[in-house]
């Protein structure tokens, strides 16, 4: 079975592009290094919920989006290799320095799945 690290994140309206952009150069980069899979979406049906949802768990704003990401890799020990090389490419340096959203509201996880079909 595969491993998979889930992201998600409230991005700034006015800052999709950049969010876009940056999530292309990260993705050819996560790919380049051995990621099976890199996915990146928009919300487009993510209603704000009594309780819980997406945007209350990133504490969203009006003028936010949230963006649900996921990588997939071949095994948690591919993970943890790809992802130190991902982290030391210089390639990303810059982008790190200055990312189109709040990371300190960025919900991120590692995920053994169980069923995949």
């Amino acid at each position: 079975m595969t491993y998979v690290d889930g992201f998600v994140v409230a991005v700034p309206k006015d800052k999709v592009e950049a969010y876009k952009a940056l999530a292309r150069r990260a993705g050819a980069v996560w790919k380049e290094h051995g990621a099976l899979a890199f996915v990146e979406c928009l919300a487009d049906d993510v209603p704000y919920g009594e309780r819980t949802s997406f945007p209350r768990a990133v504490q969203a704003t009006e003028d936010e989006t949230v963006a649900f990401s996921w990588i997939v890799y071949a095994s948690r020990a591919d993970r943890d290799a790809i992802n130190a090389k991902v982290m030391s490419d210089p390639r990303l340096q810059a982008d790190m320095a200055e990312m189109p959203f709040d990371g300190k509201r960025m919900i991120f996880g590692g995920f053994q799945p169980f069923v995949e079909l």
